[in-house]
């Protein structure tokens, strides 16, 4: 197989690609290949492991789920084996369960396979660079697995006098609302009324004075909330 490279293709992150789909990998390597240089893939967990380490690659875009072990046990091979290449999980799923097993087993971050090319590829690079990058509905839940037990390691004290102007039912809407849920999605998950989560929402922002659900997200993260 020929692989891709894009033009100037020498300072870009070096990127492998591990799913059991093949239509999956072909429709990413086409979709990255333009932007990023793919030097290699695999649909195993061993022909992951040989192929890894034959290429060295920055950045291992890796599925959560394959028949032979999938994402972990590649995980556990890179990290035996002392090798470099960062990972970042691509997959179908967003159950809190999968993006919290990753991350503990290593990856630097998490996204889903609803990620347009160029998000994707802005993702790649992030990761090579050292950062954790994950879509914006998962993060909550790393935040939420990693602060448990003790909330002030990442700062979560900061804004709590913030919080206070909020009720408790505001404060349910509003960490729900900067994870990127819907209305109906937020409504199902309180049971309550769309109307009702709407009202929600607009107390919130009037008292945070915030001006749209992005700028909440974006304060949210910022304090380390969701």
């Amino acid at each position: 197989m020929t692989i891709q490279q894009p033009a100037d293709s020498q300072d870009l992150p070096r990127v492998f690609l591990v799913d059991d789909h093949t239509m999956f990998r072909a429709g990413v390597r086409a979709e990255i290949g333009a932007l990023l240089p793919v030097v290699g893939e695999a649909s195993t967990v061993a022909e992951a492991v040989v192929g890894i380490e034959r290429t060295r690659p920055d950045v291992v875009l890796l599925d959560v789920h394959m028949p032979d072990g999938g994402g972990p046990a590649v995980l556990t091979a890179i990290r035996e084996r002392g090798l470099s290449a960062r990972v970042l999980a691509l997959s179908v799923s967003d159950a809190a369960a999968d993006v919290i097993g990753l991350i503990r087993a290593g990856a630097r971050g998490y996204v889903t396979k609803t990620i347009s090319a160029p998000e994707l590829a802005a993702a790649v690079r992030r990761v090579a660079g050292g950062d954790a990058v994950f879509s914006p509905r998962l993060a909550g839940f790393v935040l939420d697995a990693f602060t448990q037990s003790d909330p002030r390691l990442l700062g979560q004290d900061r804004g709590e006098r913030e919080l206070n102007v909020l009720t408790t039912r505001e404060r349910e809407v509003m960490r729900l609302l900067a994870r990127g849920y819907a209305y109906k999605e937020i409504a199902s998950e309180l049971f309550i009324s769309i109307k009702t989560v709407e009202s929600h929402a607009s107390a919130v922002l009037r008292k945070l004075q915030l001006s749209s659900r992005y700028e909440l997200s974006a304060w949210a993260m910022d304090r380390h909330i969701i």
